[in-house]
């Protein structure tokens, strides 16, 4: 665990530093920008809190993607099921706003969590039935969530007293997750925490988690020590789903408090790195999500402090991918390890 970590800190101070190059070329001081975004992201209350609030959904996005991965599952959709999760999260608040906010409000998570799930057992269901490419399906499946919120914002759910923007009603307050006042960080940080440590007891203290990674170690010998892999398969796709789910409700429940077009700036996707670089474990993968949002925000602040474009930090950012995918595809070359994908479309 803790050459995993050290990995993974030389990984980001590697980045950060090839990320000076940019900042160099283009007439800026490194260490400047770098202590802006720092002091952006935890140098004040509001910078802190907005650091949070946008690890939330990376952190539950994050796990959707690593819990399938320990299992050999490439979860590319956390992107649609992230939408599901907001759609059905918005039809129960608007349906039955009049219900009283301790009724409400779990009603409203649980849809989120059940949307996500089912979304997410389509492409588990056809992987094993079927032998379809997870990541394709996956993929392609964004695309139909997305269409379809945006179907729902322009078309049936679209507020009449909304001039005209791609947005629903408001929802009663009873729907609403409680916020840290003064601030936006809501009640999903401690549900994505609380899902962290949840997937990190299965992991590591059950029967499931330790079918789970045999399975993602090695699918024939989970075979021959009776182990199902289509029951793995369906169970680790459903949790994830629900996971990436429950970032949807955040998102309308938490911060916009309706439904409205383009909900997520790409969470789904963001996910893939930070459960790369997390090496699949729910605790590097929530911090891996606190980085991701530390250079979000302080990307802006370092942006308005220093002049830096924060097309920079989509720079760094993309070095922090390039330099997991390098240190992965180096170890699997200097050790012989199987990559993921290949163990369950080879088996």
């Amino acid at each position: 665990m803790f050459s995993k970590i050290l990995n993974s800190f030389i990984t980001i101070l590697l980045a950060l530093l090839v990320g000076m190059i940019p900042l160099i070329l283009t007439g800026n001081n490194p260490v400047k920008a770098y202590i802006a975004l720092f002091q952006g992201a935890f140098g004040s209350l509001y910078g802190l809190t907005e650091t949070l609030v946008k690890a939330i959904p990376l952190i539950l996005t994050g796990l959707a993607v690593s819990f399938p991965l320990r299992a050999g599952f490439w979860n590319i959709g956390a992107e649609g099921q992230l939408y599901l999760g907001a759609m059905a999260a918005t039809g129960v608040a608007l349906t039955f706003g009049h219900l009283a906010s301790f009724i409400l409000l779990p009603l409203v998570i649980l849809s989120g969590f059940l949307a996500g799930a089912l979304w997410g057992l389509v492409p588990a269901f056809l992987k094993v039935r079927l032998q379809v490419n997870e990541i394709l399906l996956t993929l392609m499946m964004n695309y139909v969530a997305v269409n379809g919120s945006n179907y729902l914002v322009y078309g049936p759910l679209k507020d009449p007293q909304g001039a005209n923007f791609p947005i629903t009603a408001t929802f009663s307050e009873a729907a609403w997750l409680p916020r840290l006042p003064g601030t936006r960080l809501h009640a999903g940080i401690i549900l994505a925490f609380t899902m962290a440590g949840v997937l990190y007891l299965i992991l590591g203290k059950t029967r499931l988690g330790y079918e789970i990674k045999v399975v993602g170690a090695n699918p024939q010998v989970a075979l021959y020590g009776g182990i199902s892999l289509m029951t793995i398969t369906l169970i680790v796709m459903m949790i994830g789903g629900g996971l990436a789910g429950l970032a949807g409700v955040g998102e309308v429940a938490g911060l916009q408090h309706r439904l409205r077009k383009d909900i997520s700036p790409g969470y789904g996707y963001t996910a893939i790195p930070i459960a790369l670089l997390g090496k699949g474990h729910p605790i590097g993968v929530t911090i891996a999500a606190l980085l991701f949002g530390a250079l979000f925000v302080g990307g802006s602040h370092m942006q308005q402090t220093t002049k830096v474009p924060v097309a920079l930090i989509s720079i760094i950012q993309a070095l922090v991918v390039l330099f997991v995918v390098a240190g992965e595809a180096l170890r699997s070359s200097s050790f012989g390890v199987r990559n993921p994908l290949q163990k369950i479309t080879n088996p």
